[in-house]
């Protein structure tokens, strides 16, 4: 199941994986997470469709649609770029944009994550958040389709 409103957002990688991630764990590098039902225990990570992506961004810069979806300052989206489905998994120093690594589609975590070079087709799918005990979870499902289309 992709992550549903009121989960929980858990480290995916590195010494706290599993753990709830506070906003003050995210700054401006990539933080790859899931989303773990808080009722089960579950961690959602049976597919790679699931990881999110959250990085802290500058409020001032938001667009109003994506600070509807941010909490002071970190926003999340999908990890699965829209061309072929790499992993988004960098960030580029200058401009902010996050960066697939495959064939170079960027995204503007400002501003909705919209394609702003790049063959990528559309926009990342964005995950809104909120906050309930200091912890990051999911207002509600992503905002887009996840993953990349075949023609």
């Amino acid at each position: 199941m992709r992550p549903r409103k009121g989960d929980v957002l858990v480290f995916a990688e590195g010494d706290r994986v599993g753990e709830a991630i506070a906003p003050s764990d995210v700054g401006p590098r990539l933080v790859p997470a899931f989303a773990k039902d808080p009722e089960t225990g579950v961690i959602r990570d049976g597919s790679r469709l699931n990881r999110v992506l959250l990085v802290r961004v500058s409020e001032e810069a938001l667009t109003p649609r994506t600070a509807e979806g941010a909490v002071d300052g970190v926003v999340a989206y999908s990890a699965v770029c829209t061309h072929t489905g790499c992993d988004i998994a960098g960030r580029e120093e200058e401009s902010g944009h996050l960066r697939c690594p495959c064939h170079g589609s960027t995204f503007d975590p400002v501003d909705r994550g919209n394609v702003m070079g790049g063959p990528a087709p559309r926009r990342l799918a964005q995950l809104p958040l909120a906050t309930q005990n200091g912890e990051l979870m999911v207002r509600r499902g992503f905002s887009g389709r996840v993953g990349f289309t075949t023609t």
